[in-house]
């Protein structure tokens, strides 16, 4: 038992020893000094007459706050839990040995989770996530999936502290949903979520299958970042069709049961964008066209494009030999991913918005 606090203990020295370089990677000291800089901008007199953007700067606050407080925190276990593991060495005391261990296994994933968000230097990787679904082909079973990914997301979202915003949702025909967008609001929400755009295969026994057959599903997650409008995309006036409709679906109390919501189509590029849960019309195409800059800036940035006209709304197929996952229910539970080759057995907590480890595999492949 004595070995085992010696090895715990050269364990915990070594984690020290990468706190300062951990620091630095995540950039600690600029990060204290934004959020100085912010509180100063909250004591502004007109601070808090432009609602969307104190909002903006609170949440930023926030998110710095609760990084520089988890790298802190993370430090001061290690510190604790150094002393302890050389007193009980000391002592020959064994019976630090098991809370030892276990507060090293939690240092040790930790700083691992550290390490990961430390990878997110993409220029727009800070910047919040516009998620939308899809089902492919398959009729309800394949609209059912989108709304099962859709659920998926917004609990990781909502575990992960998150401001998970429901953008527009269009139901299913008989369940699930046609098509449905959301709005990860928070410090890297795109960082970590680049790795879940593509296709995603579902293999499970259909609820909507009287003969209990065997039905294999896809659905489609489309993610981007949400951009500022720097001017460079222009739109005109005859390039949009612009639709209003009665709000439906999810959301509840939170969408109005009135023609608000707004559908705008983008003409040369068949681009379509919604939003239905703004209180108002007017707010409803504020969004929508926000979404709709942001989707044609992601789209000319990808295919480094010098302008707007180049843009086709091209999709990849919904279908197989396309997916990024598959999630498999029957015969044996299994989510994996095509990419890295991480899998998961346990197919309920996945669908439970545990999908961190897909995501880091991810973003370590990309790192390398």
């Amino acid at each position: 038992m004595i070995i085992q606090l010696d090895e715990a203990k050269q364990r915990l020295r070594a984690q020290r020893a990468q706190c300062e370089e951990l620091s630095q990677a995540l950039k600690i000291d600029a990060a204290a000094e934004r959020v100085s800089e912010l509180e100063q901008m909250t004591l502004q007199a007109d601070f808090w007459s432009d609602t969307q953007n104190s909002t903006r700067v609170l949440q930023e606050i926030k998110q710095l706050k609760n990084k520089i407080d988890a790298y802190n925190k993370l430090v001061n276990v290690i510190e604790d839990t150094l002393a302890l593991c050389e007193m009980a060495i000391e002592e020959e005391d064994e019976s630090f040995t098991e809370e030892v261990l276990k507060d090293l296994d939690e240092i040790e994933k930790q700083a691992e989770q550290m390490k990961i968000g430390a990878l997110l230097t993409g220029e727009y990787d800070a910047k919040n996530a516009i998620l939308s679904f899809h089902p492919g082909a398959g009729g309800t079973e394949a609209q059912d999936w989108a709304l099962m990914l859709y659920r998926m997301y917004t609990r990781w979202g909502e575990k992960h502290g998150y401001n998970v915003k429901l953008v527009d949702w269009l139901d299913g025909d008989e369940a699930g949903i046609k098509s449905a967008t959301v709005m990860i609001e928070g410090l890297n929400a795109y960082g970590y979520l680049k790795s879940e755009n593509g296709v995603h295969r579902l293999v499970r026994i259909s609820p909507f299958d009287a003969s209990g057959r065997r039905h294999t599903s896809f659905a489609s997650v489309e993610v981007m970042p949400e951009f500022e409008d720097d001017g460079s995309i222009v739109l005109r006036d005859e390039d949009l069709e612009i639709t209003a409709h009665r709000s439906s679906g999810a959301g509840g109390q939170h969408i109005n049961k009135t023609d608000s919501a707004i559908r705008i189509v983008h003409k040369p590029t068949g681009i379509v964008v919604g939003c239905q849960t703004e209180r108002s019309q007017l707010q409803n195409k504020e969004t929508a066209m926000k979404m709709l800059i942001s989707k044609l800036l992601e789209i000319q940035m990808r295919e480094k494009l010098e302008k707007i006209e180049d843009i086709k709304g091209v999709k990849a197929n919904i279908e197989w030999g396309a997916q990024i996952r598959s999630y498999v229910f029957m015969p044996y539970t299994l989510a994996k991913d095509a990419r890295t080759g991480y899998e998961e057995g346990d197919i309920q907590s996945v669908m439970d918005g545990e999908i961190d480890g897909f995501i880091n595999a991810y973003l370590k492949m990309q790192a390398k």
